[in-house]
């Protein structure tokens, strides 16, 4: 009785044949776009997904002699052990603060400046000041990093010699454990600024121009037509980029953070990555770094999945 309904769940002959013949159809007639959708699937597999196997190495005392297999399982020891550091609250406290410094004052910078490039109307000034303000996107954080430290240099510096020109004391930007957030966030909205307009630039063409003729013939000045038309018309892009954001709350970037970083200023740069970066590739300390690491994605993890929910339920606006 129990083989007479496995085979009548299993599918037929006739029925195999037709979906191989279904599938041969769709490779001849889309291979080009299956091709083209293997190269990114592959690299995800390779470079995302693959690297999960080595997760394990947060619960283990890895020793490279053994392999990951091999270590012994230590349970949530590593785990432990950053949550007793001394470091423990300084870096949740300065990542934490860079984030949110970074997420409050530059995320609303780029609609500003979409909003701004949106209500022009000489072209040639528009495309002008786009073209300027997506420059600095294109620079490597290593050259950006090395304009930071000229420009902002307490001797020579082009800041602090304006400074010495309106009668202030020199500042050294870099080496202020005070100023290096301010530099660090502030450097961060002129770098990428004008790049992350583009999407809500792209959300504003979207916008039906029959809203536009209609808001000028009731006579609407123009900051009317941008809170009533183009906010509306582009929350549901703001609300996804800040879900998106908010994923990515604990993950500041190591190279700029650690390419800014010095003696002077550690007490407010030294953040996860960069300490992740110390303790797992200089001291050799893996399956601890792991653990650091696998703590600070889960805590995206967290954020994202929670921001996610917040903004179902308010707006109607999330990406699942």
């Amino acid at each position: 009785m129990k083989q007479m309904e496995r085979a009548a769940t299993l599918p037929s002959p006739a029925g195999r044949n037709r979906t191989a013949a279904k599938m041969k159809k769709i490779w001849r007639r889309d291979w080009q776009l299956l091709v083209l959708c293997a190269i990114p699937i592959a690299y995800f597999l390779v470079f995302h997904y693959q690297p999960m196997y080595g997760v394990q190495i947060a619960f283990k005392n890895f020793q490279a002699n053994l392999g990951i297999a091999g270590s012994p399982w230590c349970g949530f020891e590593q785990f432990e052990r950053f949550f007793r550091s001394a470091q423990f609250w300084t870096l949740i406290r300065n990542t934490i603060s860079l984030s949110f410094m970074q997420l409050i004052l530059g995320f609303p910078m780029p609609i500003l400046l979409a909003i701004l490039l949106n209500q022009m109307k000489n072209e040639k000034y528009k495309r002008f000041v786009q073209s300027v303000t997506y420059c600095p996107h294109f620079i490597s954080t290593v050259v950006m990093v090395s304009m930071l430290s000229i420009f902002l240099s307490p001797r020579n510096g082009i800041v602090n010699t304006a400074l010495g020109a309106l009668g202030f004391e020199p500042l050294f930007f870099l080496g202020d454990p005070g100023l290096f957030r301010p530099t660090f966030v502030f450097s961060g909205i002129w770098q990428n600024a004008g790049w992350g307009a583009i999407i809500y630039i792209a959300a504003l063409a979207g916008i039906s121009p029959d809203l536009y003729e209609a808001a000028q013939v009731d006579g609407a000045s123009k900051w009317q037509i941008i809170r009533h038309v183009d906010l509306p018309g582009i929350l549901p892009t703001a609300i996804m980029m800040l879900i998106l954001d908010m994923g990515k709350i604990m993950n500041l970037g190591f190279q700029k953070a650690y390419l800014m970083q010095n003696n002077l200023n550690l007490e407010t740069s030294e953040i996860i990555a960069t300490y992740v970066y110390k303790v797992g590739l200089i001291d050799a300390q893996y399956s601890y770094s792991a653990a650091i690491g696998l703590f600070n994605n889960i805590i995206n993890i967290i954020l994202l999945v929670t921001v996610n929910q917040i903004a179902k339920k308010t707006t109607e606006s999330s990406l699942w």
